[in-house]
């Protein structure tokens, strides 16, 4: 009688391989894109995927400026920052944000859609958002 032993290979970090994924922000509201974008940063996408190594690809936002929302989410969306002190509240809201600088706003978003772990920097740090459709990552899509 012949036994077959299943053993499930463990991932090491050496292992894991980085790919590069383009986004285009402008075609869908920002709520159904940012799963997306936390998705690929996680490396949920990959087939060996194991949560306790950050195993997730580069991405690569275009088209921040043209950032889309439902309903009335343009005039009342608000982003609160909070010092700690008394009195150190801050409201700013999505219009003003907009106009300051729309990468914030993709980034805060996808930040709060990755798990609050300390894998969270680092994946963040593989985000790469610009205002419009020019970026200096073009050729690192043709190897794929």
């Amino acid at each position: 009688m012949v036994t077959i032993t299943k053993s499930t290979k463990s991932v090491k970090k050496k292992e894991v391989e980085r790919k590069w994924k383009l986004v285009d922000i402008s075609k869908e509201p920002l709520g159904r894109v940012t799963p997306e974008i936390s998705y690929y940063l996680q490396g949920k996408h990959k087939q060996n995927y194991v949560s306790y190594l950050d195993m997730g690809d580069n991405v690569v936002v275009v088209n921040a400026a043209k950032i889309k929302l439902t309903g009335k989410k343009e005039e009342t969306k608000e982003y609160l920052h909070y010092s700690g002190y008394p009195g150190g509240l801050k409201k700013t809201s999505f219009k003003r944000m907009m106009e300051k600088d729309p990468r914030k706003v993709v980034r805060k978003a996808v930040s709060g859609m990755l798990p609050k772990n300390k894998h969270r920097d680092r994946r963040l740090a593989r985000l790469f958002i610009f205002v419009d459709e020019n970026h200096p990552h073009k050729d690192k899509f043709n190897k794929q």
